[in-house]
């Protein structure tokens, strides 16, 4: 990088350059403090505090020998040279090259940018089949569960949170409330489907859709549930 951005000979000169300054000491030191155990922090200092002197001067060698630094290495030889951690190079590399500073950060905002339409995407498939058959399924409790129960107005929305909860007991091994309470601090941002996967959330859309038909031809809660309970171990052995 060095030799791109002027004369090869030259290159050795830039390098060094660089790790006089200030900025560029804290940012390796940072960079050290994060990844390296063994980084020696009284001689960091000792540079930092001369960082910006005239009489300051640190090359790639020195930094590595005195303060144990895993981030750099040299390596001498025809085919040798100043090597770096990418994350330092993308340092220098912004450190010397304004041109190279800007390509990457639009190639990181373009990153970013990417990852929150495929988490969009991901949320509206979610979204998705969450509700792709609730209806079908609420409709047949309102219909076959609620005029064969003793459920009064008030309620009834026990009848849709129990056929809920057995669909989540097929699939999940806990109902929701059991979900809850395992995790109080999850449950506070989300409920039990909303930290499902698609994978879980598409069996869960085509487990509504049985319980429902079961439902419709009266079979027992009881038998329901072995049945769905198969169907939810089925398809995840594929």
């Amino acid at each position: 990088m060095a030799k791109a951005r002027t004369d090869p000979v030259r290159a050795a000169d830039v390098i060094k350059n660089w790790l006089r300054t200030r900025s560029t000491l804290e940012f390796l030191g940072a960079w050290e403090l994060m990844y390296n155990p063994d980084f020696k922090v009284v001689e960091f200092d000792h540079f930092k505090s001369e960082a910006g002197l005239h009489t300051f001067t640190l090359s790639a060698k020195e930094w590595i020998e005195k303060t144990g630094a895993i981030g750099m290495y040299v390596q001498a030889g025809r085919y040798g040279g100043t090597y770096a951690h990418k994350d330092i190079a993308f340092e220098f590399g912004s450190a010397i090259s304004p041109v190279f500073k800007l390509y990457l950060l639009k190639e990181y905002q373009r990153l970013k940018a990417e990852e929150t339409d495929r988490l969009k995407l991901e949320w509206d498939a979610k979204r998705f089949l969450s509700r792709n058959n609730y209806l079908i399924h609420t409709d047949a409790v309102k219909h076959y569960v609620l005029p064969q129960s003793s459920y009064t107005k008030s309620t009834e929305w026990l009848a849709y949170a129990n056929e809920a909860d057995l669909l989540n007991v097929a699939l999940f091994g806990c109902t929701a409330k059991a979900w809850r309470d395992s995790d109080p601090e999850l449950a506070r941002k989300g409920n039990i489907r909303d930290y499902a996967t698609i994978a879980e959330l598409t069996v869960l859309s085509n487990l509504e859709t049985h319980n429902a038909g079961l439902i419709k031809s009266g079979v027992p809660k009881a038998d329901r549930f072995e049945t769905l309970r198969r169907i939810a171990q089925y398809s995840f052995r594929y």
